[in-house]
């Protein structure tokens, strides 16, 4: 399957592994320079986005690999994904050595423009995802009902986790009730002290894995309404989505005082 992923989904692929080198440059500088960033380290940041990011692009190639065809629509999204999040990673790590903060910060016309122009690369991404939501109700998928019905599943969730970063844009901040930094969990560094949209928002996405691979999960053990079961799983899954960001609006931390 990987080396078929490599032939089929070759940029995807590689530049995901290229997501995963940047990762460990970056755990390494962090080694070696304790300067932080509203109290964290300010490598962090770019190293959780870099893995995240390298996770999303690996897990696009399977969304796009089991599409019949369409192999002008495959490209549009699977390289306008990369452009966008190279285009995104390189903001955040350059921010991060100017030492300041990435997202909301409008302190200076510059920082805005940074910004903003990470908003906008999110937002054309997000138009790409809705386009492969569309191919998933639209095309042939070479998989099973319930994996089908799975990946649906993750793509919606994943869209509404992206509306919440759109609400986090138009706040400013991704806590309530305190502000952004402080005390928060170790390496995601979610607070502790209030509530955190990042957490709702991290559930959410990570939708685009969870599900699909529930849905596979039922059907490699054969588990009788496959279909139905991974339906309640998504249900469950959204449901467990809006409390932690219901938790969160009302300031709540997902962990107090750890």
């Amino acid at each position: 399957m990987i080396k078929e992923l490599f032939n089929k989904q070759r940029p995807l692929m590689v530049i995901g592994f290229t997501f995963v080198l940047l990762f460990v440059a970056l755990m390494i500088a962090s080694l070696f320079d304790s300067t932080e960033i509203t109290g964290v380290n300010r490598w962090i940041k770019p190293m959780k986005f870099a893995s995240s990011i390298a996770l999303y692009l690996w897990t696009l190639a399977i969304y796009l690999y089991f599409i019949s065809g369409r192999e002008l629509a495959k490209n549009i999204i699977g390289r306008g994904a990369i452009a966008m999040l190279v285009g995104e990673i390189i903001l955040i790590v350059m921010q991060a050595a100017r030492g300041t903060i990435s997202h909301f910060n409008t302190a200076t016309l510059f920082d805005s423009l940074v910004f903003y122009a990470m908003g906008l690369m999110i937002l054309a991404n997000t138009f790409l995802i809705i386009y492969l939501l569309i191919l998933y109700f639209r095309v042939e998928i070479n998989l099973p009902k319930a994996i089908v019905w799975g990946m649906r599943y993750g793509i919606i969730l994943f869209l509404l986790a992206s509306v919440e970063g759109g609400l986090m844009s138009a706040m400013l901040r991704h806590s309530v009730g305190v502000a952004d930094g402080g005390a928060g969990l170790p390496f995601v560094n979610w607070s502790t002290k209030g509530g955190d949209l990042r957490v709702a928002r991290f559930i959410g996405m990570h939708a685009f894995q969870a599900i699909p691979f529930f849905a596979y999960t039922m059907e490699k053990y054969n588990v009788k309404s496959a279909t139905f079961w991974t339906t309640v799983f998504a249900a469950v899954y959204f449901v467990f989505f809006t409390f932690l960001f219901v938790q969160a609006m009302f300031g709540k931390p997902l962990f107090a005082g750890f």
